[in-house]
């Protein structure tokens, strides 16, 4: 059987446990083994963009040897945490001869949650059904980032029942940024209410996003506005039946 290791990060972890319970639901019926490296803890990126290099440096080693005691490939709901371990843990041990090589080889490994489907599975469908409107918001890190975009596009076209239509200035970021969000709120809190009007100008109910960042951020801007759309992290989605 294929194992995989579930690197939950600290937001889907604190907030959002449903959709770390619904993508080991998703991988367990593909008949993929996952495991939990129960020593992983955050992946640094908030001290890595804050930029505290040595504590982000600290973070980074402590995750590399926690995964180089794990078999299979590493498997996350957030393009965020993809990121970090893919480029900028690199560029954290860049020219160190003992840590860069096990960065790489760790980055290697890493795969966002629904690129893991597409492209290392091969699955477009895993058997969802919805009833009803969705529209999808490409997070930053995601899209520009590691360059994952048409792969949660092709999972929720294949969605049964459900109607994707597009959301107005999609490629636009919704405002969280991480740290930005706290050293530039009134930026912030513009691209929020961006966000959230090209929401209603979509007509869809429920906006699909695949990192807990972006999920936190608009759904606190739904709140504070008191609107009635919701926010969901897509695998919660692809795991309704």
């Amino acid at each position: 059987m294929t194992q995989v290791q579930l690197f939950i990060t600290c937001l889907t972890d604190s907030f959002f446990p449903k959709t770390g319970q619904a993508v080991v639901d998703i991988l367990q019926r593909l008949g993929i083994d996952v495991g939990f490296a129960h020593e992983q803890t955050c992946c640094g990126q908030p001290q890595f963009n804050a930029g505290l290099r040595k504590d982000a440096r600290a973070i980074a080693e402590h995750t590399i040897k926690v995964f180089e005691n794990t078999k299979g490939d590493i498997v996350t709901p957030s393009g965020s945490c993809a990121h970090m371990f893919r480029h900028n843990y690199a560029e954290l041990f860049e020219g160190d001869p003992i840590w860069y090589p096990r960065a790489k080889a760790l980055a290697a490994r890493t795969y966002e949650f629904t690129e893991y489907l597409v492209d290392k599975l091969g699955v477009t469908n895993v058997g969802a059904k919805w009833s009803g409107m969705l529209t999808y918001h490409p997070s930053c890190h995601t899209l520009r980032g590691i360059n994952v975009d048409k792969q949660p596009r092709a999972l929720l076209a294949n969605v049964q029942g459900a109607m994707l239509v597009d959301l107005p200035h999609a490629e636009e970021c919704c405002g969280f940024g991480g740290i930005m969000s706290v050293e530039h709120p009134e930026l912030s809190a513009e691209w929020l209410k961006r966000k959230i009007s090209n929401l209603e100008a979509s007509q869809s109910p429920t906006l699909v996003v695949t990192d807990a960042g972006c999920l936190m951020h608009i759904v606190g801007g739904l709140n504070r506005q008191k609107k009635t759309q919701r926010v969901m992290h897509i695998a919660e989605v692809l795991n309704h039946q």
